[in-house]
């Protein structure tokens, strides 16, 4: 199967959970306010700065500056679930995604000196851009618990595979090697995320 299948058969299941909101309700479970939900705050935060961001239509420039707001929203959610989170599987998770990011933003910050725009291709920006889109409709079409485990995971889903369709958009349009390898780096560990978080929640599910 195809990373992208894979990662559209996730976002299949995700909307699925959403679907069943009024089943969970009449089971008990009490969902909370997007507003009120301190998971939800970090990823708008991130949303914002990087809405916020001119775009150069530089695939290799657009890409990395991209990345490295995409990487500190990760960072912050990260932070959340190790500051109040209740699993230690997931903790671990979190901590490994925060030191193996802050890598890659020092990588990235270091490519990004060496460069100048050189380059112009406005449909990896429109892609970019309905990435990021689609990553914020998704989220906020979720139920959210307040519960901290639960709501790192469900997420942190969205928020790797975002970041999995832009690093596989820049395959598509970049020229820069040492990036492209960069991506392919991303699309691989992060899609073991997004597995692991899955099946985290299949058996942990609030």
């Amino acid at each position: 199967m195809k990373i992208r299948d894979f990662l559209f058969s996730l976002t299949v299941l995700v909307g699925l959970y959403s679907c069943n909101n009024n089943d969970n309700e009449q089971n008990g479970l009490v969902l909370q306010s997007h507003d009120e939900n301190q998971m939800m705050d970090s990823l708008h935060a991130m949303s914002s700065r990087m809405d916020a961001m001119v775009p150069t239509k530089d695939p290799e420039i657009d890409f990395l500056k991209m990345m490295a707001m995409h990487h500190k929203g990760a960072i912050n959610m990260a932070k959340v679930e190790l500051e109040s989170g209740k699993n230690e599987a997931l903790k671990e998770i979190a901590n490994k995604m925060t030191t193996d990011q802050q890598q890659e933003i020092k990588k990235i910050n270091d490519i990004l000196q060496t460069l100048s725009i050189d380059n112009s291709d406005p449909v990896f920006t429109t892609e970019q851009k309905n990435n990021m889109l689609k990553m914020d409709k998704n989220a906020d079409a979720q139920p959210l618990t307040g519960d901290t485990d639960n709501d790192f995971a469900t997420l942190m889903i969205l928020h790797h595979q975002s970041a999995t369709d832009n690093a596989s958009a820049y395959l598509h349009h970049g020229n820069n090697d040492e990036i492209k390898e960069m991506a392919t780096m991303m699309i691989t560990m992060q899609t073991q995320e997004i597995i692991e978080l899955s099946d985290w929640l299949k058996n942990n599910r609030r």
